[in-house]
């Protein structure tokens, strides 16, 4: 045996050794979340908005991962308000696109058109995702103002009141 060159295992070993933490490193990822103060500040300037134009609505944000942070509901926002609200938040994370896109995208006919199908998808506007430097971080759905159009203008606002707080 060359004591001059080790063993194929050791080599192996050691190659192994020493790319173990480059492996390790390349395992997890870090993501930014929205915090709940965050969440709460975006669905009281939607509500805001929709209230001083005069719609009873309610509001939902959640995080990346579609799971709800924040539900909000006005006085006289119709009982079906809270499952749309959600549900449009829910959807714009999860197929990470908004829901007024995501409507046209799925009418029938279109190649993704069976998504409007599965459970707790809402493909109908109100939903928005909420991004910073170029992560998703959550999104927010509203429901209760006459039409989508609408919906869709209070959740800009919420987004609109957190922007500088989300920001990079």
């Amino acid at each position: 045996m060359d004591w001059r060159r080790p063993p194929l295992p050791v080599l192996l070993a050691l190659t192994l050794a020493s790319a173990a933490p480059l492996a390790a490193a390349q395992a997890t990822f870090s993501v930014r979340v929205l915090t709940p103060e965050t969440a709460l500040k975006a669905a009281q300037a939607a509500l805001k908005k929709c209230r001083d134009s005069g719609f009873q609505v309610t509001v939902a944000v959640v995080d990346r991962m579609g799971v709800t942070q924040v539900l909000l509901r006005d006085r006289f926002a119709g009982p079906h308000t809270t499952d749309m609200a959600t549900a449009k938040a829910y959807s714009a994370a999860s197929f990470r696109t908004n829901t007024s896109e995501l409507a046209a995208a799925t009418q029938p006919g279109q190649p993704q058109s069976g998504i409007r199908h599965r459970p707790g998808v809402a493909a109908v506007g109100g939903g928005m995702m909420i991004e910073a430097g170029g992560s998703l971080l959550g999104a927010i759905g509203v429901s209760g103002a006459p039409g989508g159009r609408e919906d869709d203008l209070c959740a800009a606002a919420g987004i609109a009141a957190i922007r500088e707080d989300i920001e990079l």
